[in-house]
């Protein structure tokens, strides 16, 4: 084996990290896995990696169900600091406030 070839458990090994993994392409002719902001409201396949070819795994109704399916952890997004939140800004002098007027 020359020195520029990595051997051949190394290389399974960097494949078989990627089984499983799921992609979303749209269903209008000429699709492509790219431009998931172009026609948001259609319908979706969403493609699962087999280690050597993509294959069907499910289809949605839109892209935002289809994100969904791909990233089912992530939930609501965290509201701002100042709405009803322990962490709204309190009273006082912080180091970014604007001082007070000064007398004229």
């Amino acid at each position: 084996m020359g020195e520029e070839e990595e051997p051949l458990a190394e290389w399974a090994a960097r494949r078989d990290q990627r089984v499983g993994r799921l992609r979303v392409v749209p269903l209008y002719e000429g699709r492509r896995a790219r431009g998931a902001h172009v026609r948001p409201g259609e319908p979706r396949l969403v493609e699962r990696w087999s280690g050597c070819a993509w294959e069907a795994f499910a289809v949605t109704r839109d892209l935002a169900e289809a994100l969904r399916l791909l990233h089912p952890q992530a939930q609501e997004p965290p509201a701002c600091p100042g709405e009803g939140s322990s962490q709204a800004l309190r009273a006082g002098r912080g180091r970014h406030r604007k001082p007070p007027p000064e007398p004229s």
